[in-house]
């Protein structure tokens, strides 16, 4: 845990921004193909 504070706080913050965005973009996805297939 330290190591990763040691290295730029920034760049690991972007990285773990980006992860977070793609996993919740999947998710939704996920989620909205359930409904439409629950609807149909």
């Amino acid at each position: 845990m330290s190591e990763s504070h040691r290295t730029s706080l920034q760049e690991f913050t972007m990285a773990d921004l980006a992860f977070v965005v793609t996993t919740l973009a999947v998710f939704a996805l996920v989620a909205l193909v359930a409904q439409g297939v629950t609807k149909l």
